[in-house]
């Protein structure tokens, strides 16, 4: 039997129009493309339904309200399908892979996110290759992750990073080798390849939290620090220097050490595309260890940030919330 793959079309460039304003989700314009592209119903390739949502987004404007829907619409399908495709704007993708893979518990089935840089019906639109591919590994690679697939390359969900603005090669996973490539031949590499599970799926639900993101730089000022950490922020994501440094400055170490201390949880992530955060290297890290601040390790920010939603959404203390935050929970870091 054919096995059976549903896509949910959030929105994003793969299905939208040119309009005068530029390109634009268009309602039932994503499924017409498709139906007359006879690669997608070749003899090779799987079933699959098309659910174009009914607010198609730009993925710029992704909130944790859409992550909650995703979640939700593939729960509902779950049964019924063997793998799954989440079609997405390339904009905010890293952030909704990395999320969901939290928010998916017991996940049995392959989930796929994709998109493209150019509308799938413009001429040298890298679409049609991203949506092919994914729907086929679903059927026959079946990776029961949340993953990321783009220009011939699957990726683990909460290890992709959005590299190139306008290249085809748009994904990477700088920390994490690829779960497999798609050339010639499919080699399947850091991913598992199992027969898919028909445990029942749990999701855990994400509210919006208010996380800040401050990236240092030299000569930054504490009350830049002061600012953000205004309530009612509960977190905060520090992009450091290389593994995990800051400047030694009193005020800004003492802004940090006074939010530790009213329970609100700051992760240090390094600004840099690889490598880890260790801040007992050196003393400008030692600095931040010693006021309380949390190592991200090599967690990607989009991961960080999606975790961060994971665990403040559920009843957890702050105690329990900083050993998770620093565990590694659906393989986003390396411990």
């Amino acid at each position: 039997m054919k096995k059976q793959i549903y896509v949910a079309y959030t929105g994003g460039t793969i299905g939208m129009r040119p309009s005068s304003k530029g390109y634009v989700p268009a309602a039932g314009f994503l499924s017409d493309t498709i139906a007359k592209m006879p690669e997608f119903h070749r003899q090779e390739m799987p079933d699959f339904t098309i659910n174009e949502y009914e607010s198609l987004i730009d993925s710029a404007d992704m909130s944790p309200k859409d992550w909650q829907q995703i979640a939700d619409d593939i729960q509902q399908n779950y049964q019924d399908y063997d793998g799954f495709i989440i079609l997405h704007g390339t904009d905010t993708m890293a952030y909704t892979a990395s999320v969901l893979s939290f928010m998916l518990e017991n996940l049995g089935k392959p989930v796929i996110v994709t998109g493209s840089q150019i509308p799938l019906a413009q001429l040298r639109s890298d679409g049609q290759e991203n949506l092919l591919n994914a729907l086929y590994l679903a059927a026959n690679y079946p990776i029961a992750e949340v993953s990321l697939y783009f220009n011939n390359k699957l990726f683990r969900g909460n290890r992709s990073r959005k590299l190139d603005a306008d290249g085809f090669d748009a994904f990477g996973s700088p920390n994490f080798p690829v779960l497999l490539k798609a050339g010639i031949n499919i080699e399947v590499m850091a991913g598992k390849v199992t027969p898919i599970s028909q445990q029942p799926l749990l999701v855990s639900n994400v509210t919006p939290q208010p996380v800040g993101v401050v990236s240092l730089y030299p000569g930054i000022s504490a009350e830049v620090i002061r600012n953000i950490l205004q309530q009612p922020v509960k977190a905060l994501i520090l992009l450091s220097y290389g593994v995990g440094n800051a400047p030694q400055n009193a005020a800004l170490l003492n802004e940090l050490k006074h939010a530790n201390d009213n329970g609100i949880l700051i992760v240090n992530c390094t600004q840099c595309l690889r490598g880890k955060v260790n801040m007992s290297g050196y003393a400008n890290g030692n600095v931040l260890q010693d006021v309380g601040v949390l190592s991200g390790g090599d967690m990607t920010p989009e991961a960080a940030l999606a975790k961060l939603h994971y665990l403040l959404s559920k009843t957890l203390s702050v105690t329990e919330m900083k050993k998770m935050m620093t565990s590694n929970l659906k393989g986003e870091l390396t411990v």
